[in-house]
């Protein structure tokens, strides 16, 4: 087994926190490119962004699996043979303009990109533990969005230089980038793996599945995100067909959003030890009353300053609300870390996934008043969500004092 060697242990955790971005990265890229996709391959706009859901179910489907797969057999083969996948399947969308065959590489990547991801997360809950583990899981949510930050500013560049193609080239050659230094400076970090009984993982998996506060906090990760996505799927569409303005712009603006998550993300983490509910709820109290003043100021004022205005505040409360609760939740069973982080990753982004989608489906990429539309649906099912949480927590607490007695 090529176990990592010590002496590269500092370069091999900088590597394995620069892939975490990579799901981000996959997906944004080309969110500046949309709607010359559509035009250069004659298809219409819920088309072009079907290889987006397509690739986030694919890609939350590998992480529902990955992670028994990798807690049995490790987790450094795996992710090198998949970035080489990577790197060879968008290589191919660069090359054949065909939407069905876009559809098959994203499905494949999805699946490539959740094992890698997966096996990054489950690298720090190998090597470290107690409260250093603690922050550098609350950095996850944080890094993880320079991916969006990056990926759009460069998408819009490369489109307006290059083309379309040039974001799979170059997400190509960021693969084959990664697999190389991977391949000298990282190593394998399971020490002992599980044994690779299906009974035995189907049970770890209906257990973690089975409690209540674990699969409750993933559908608010994945109401979350869905923020983010709603937007990346409809705001070039808004920018550079109803505002008018090139996809260099529409890159910006993503940049922006982007960054709206990441401070969401550090404000999460400098807010760790307040009290989980009560700033969760507060968050969700501010959110919903800037998505209402977003579709109110609609009707006086609608240009593109309003809707970064409104997506960025939005995007910094999504943020918060991801993660507090991705650290929760990939803390929950530091045992079986890469099941854990893979249900996590897995079930969030097929929620994701389907309500994106489904919210696009229903409310198109039209203007401003519609994304705040869609941003006001999922604002208040995670106030339902976050309801049936806190009676979960009561309940609990009764039942302690019950038993105490």
């Amino acid at each position: 087994m090529n176990t990592i060697n010590k002496k590269h242990s500092g370069i091999a955790t900088l590597l394995a926190f620069g892939l975490i971005p990579l799901s981000g990265f996959t997906t944004d890229i080309y969110l500046p490119s949309l709607p010359n996709m559509a035009a250069d391959l004659h298809v219409s706009s819920i088309q072009v962004q079907l290889t987006f859901s397509i690739y986030l179910i694919s890609y939350g489907i590998s992480q529902l699996f990955i992670g028994s797969i990798l807690d049995s057999f490790g987790r450094y083969k795996i992710g090198l043979i998949c970035l080489l996948i990577l790197t060879v399947s968008s290589a191919l969308i660069a090359l054949i303009h065909n939407i069905y065959v876009i559809y098959l590489m994203r499905v494949i990547q999805g699946l490539a990109v959740g094992a890698v991801v997966v096996a990054k997360r489950a690298y720090f809950v190998d090597l470290f533990s107690g409260e250093k583990l603690k922050s550098y899981l609350s950095l996850f949510s944080i890094i993880w969005s320079t991916g969006p930050i990056v990926a759009p500013f460069v998408g819009g560049y490369l489109q307006s230089v290059f083309g379309w193609q040039s974001n799979f080239y170059f997400l190509a050659c960021f693969a084959f980038s990664f697999a190389v230094l991977e391949f000298f400076f990282s190593g394998e970090t399971l020490v002992q793996g599980t044994p690779f009984n299906i009974r035995k993982i189907a049970g770890i998996y209906l257990g973690m599945i089975k409690t209540p506060i674990f699969t409750l906090s993933i559908v608010m990760l994945g109401l979350a995100y869905c923020m983010i996505l709603i937007y990346n799927l409809t705001g070039a569409f808004i920018i550079e067909h109803h505002l008018n303005f090139s996809p260099v712009v529409a890159g910006y603006s993503s940049l922006i959003s982007g960054i709206a998550w990441m401070i969401g993300g550090f404000i999460g983490k400098a807010t760790i030890n307040l009290h989980f509910f009560k700033k969760i709820a507060v968050n969700l109290t501010l959110q919903f009353f800037f998505v209402l003043a977003m579709i109110i100021s609609t009707h006086y004022l609608a240009n593109l300053y309003t809707l970064i205005f409104f997506a960025f505040i939005i995007h910094i409360c999504a943020g918060f609300t991801f993660n507090n609760y991705f650290a929760f939740c990939l803390g929950l069973f530091p045992r079986n870390a890469g099941i854990a982080g893979g249900l996590t990753g897995g079930v969030s982004y097929m929620i994701i996934s389907l309500l994106s989608y489904e919210i696009v489906n229903y409310i198109p990429a039209k203007d401003e008043l519609n994304l705040g539309y869609g941003y006001g649906v999922l604002v208040l099912i995670s106030f339902v969500v976050l309801l049936a949480i806190s009676k979960i927590k009561k309940k609990r607490y009764i039942r302690f004092i019950v038993n105490c007695l």
